[in-house]
């Protein structure tokens, strides 16, 4: 499903890794291993065509990216280490602006869902008055509601406690079996025995 190929990132004068290479395939998670620093987050950034590697390229189905970045950006869901979501609108808002901007016409009954993630009576409480983890649960409901096969997740597990994190790690299990891929990091160690699980480990480069 994905290719990293000899892809090399340079920021602000250090390399942090070059000549990279590793494949991800359907029905695989792989988790992003390594110190602070080493360029998890930045070599994230470019699987998702965010940022362009200094060398290398990124395929997906055995097309380049760069060429075919619309196909591949509809098979995508990236969250980053910061939630994403909007502040000043509620949970309930933030899930139907993201369903709305990236096309999706029916809407599920989200009460139901959001309860799932544990914001039951916070559904249209503003953002900026709930806890970390529960603006985190309000970005994961992505998870649940998005068709995209690749999942490009930067440390999903921040700010959720125990049943969270294992509620989370669940929802994986269902994308990986439907077919799904999964690249992430996370500072937590996965306590779901993933099948398919693969780590690729950056070392910090001076």
């Amino acid at each position: 499903m994905l290719h990293i190929k000899s892809v090399t990132c340079i920021k602000q004068e250090r390399c942090l890794f070059a000549d990279l290479n590793f494949s991800l395939n359907s029905g695989q998670i792989m988790q992003l291993a390594g110190p602070n620093g080493a360029g998890k987050t930045s070599l994230l950034r470019i699987v998702a065509g965010f940022s362009v590697p200094d060398e290398g390229a990124i395929f997906y189905k055995q097309q380049a990216i760069t060429k075919h970045y619309e196909e591949y950006a509809r098979d995508l869901l990236f969250i980053g280490h910061k939630t994403g979501v909007n502040a000043q609108l509620s949970a309930l808002e933030n899930v139907r602006h993201w369903l709305h901007i990236n096309g999706y016409t029916n809407e599920p009954d989200l009460y139901p869902m959001l309860a799932k993630l544990g914001l039951v009576g916070l559904e249209d409480v503003p953002v900026r008055m709930l806890s970390a983890g529960q603006q985190r649960r309000v970005a994961l409901v992505r998870l649940w509601l998005s068709d995209a096969k690749l999942w490009v997740l930067d440390e999903p597990f921040t700010a959720l406690d125990k049943n969270g994190v294992a509620f989370l790690q669940q929802r994986f299990s269902e994308h990986l079996k439907s077919g799904g891929a999964i690249l992430l990091t996370t500072h937590q160690d996965l306590t779901t025995q993933f099948e398919n699980l693969q780590t690729v480990t950056l070392e910090y480069r001076y």
